[in-house]
């Protein structure tokens, strides 16, 4: 396993990358929330899970004011696609892959939701949603309306759960869904509860092996 860096230009930034490269012909881009980077525990086990399922693994390092979730959706989108299109190409120029799957969390969801899935170069991609931003009509709509095969992972006590939304998405043949009692935007159990957060952990690594393991 080798492990590279890299740093290209984005539309507003430079924009640094990690690349794990686990010798497969299987590539998933990470893209993380606000305050919700790679080292926590969602990305570092979600890391891991593709390892072992035998993906590489790209972690994309942008950073954002904390305002950014206040403008309009379309200008989040177009600024976060700008920056990490060309980490994406780049990636692929080094190394051609067969499969590219994308998974986010909160922030990271929205380029993937209003960006990477109506791409048609990814239109047989995998795409993982972890608390993706339901609130938003935009984001709702936009998972309903794709045809890819998408997992979401989400807690019932996330200001962003929205049970007539949730029950609607479940009506889709191509999503998939786990939802954790008692957590909260980080997966964690209100009140604070270590080995029962835990066990959601656990049961989001299951979920995603299962996913990651089926034919797209």
């Amino acid at each position: 396993m080798k492990v590279n860096q890299g740093k290209i230009n984005g539309i507003s930034k430079k924009v640094t990358y990690t690349h794990i490269d686990n010798g497969s012909p299987a590539v998933c881009f990470m893209f993380s929330g606000a305050g919700y980077t790679y080292e926590k525990p969602l990305f570092y086990y979600s890391t891991m899970n593709m390892l072992q399922n035998r993906f590489d693994v790209v972690h994309i390092h942008y950073s954002y004011e904390p305002d950014i979730v206040s403008q309009p959706l379309g200008d989040i989108t177009e600024v976060m696609v700008g920056d990490c299109n060309p980490v994406i190409a780049d990636v692929c120029q080094k190394k051609e892959y067969q499969e590219i799957m994308f998974l986010g969390k909160s922030l990271g969801t929205i380029p993937i939701i209003n960006g990477w899935m109506k791409d048609e170069r990814y239109i047989h991609s995998k795409m993982i949603l972890l608390t993706p931003l339901l609130k938003f009509d935009l984001i709702f709509e936009g998972i309903m309306s794709s045809n890819h095969a998408t997992h979401l992972v989400i807690g019932e006590k996330d200001p962003h759960f929205v049970d007539e939304k949730i029950q609607r998405i479940k009506t889709k043949t191509n999503k998939s869904m786990y939802h954790a009692p008692n957590a909260n935007h980080s997966l964690d159990i209100e009140p604070i509860h270590a080995s029962r957060s835990i066990k959601v952990l656990e049961c989001m690594m299951n979920g995603l092996t299962e996913f990651v393991k089926i034919k797209s």
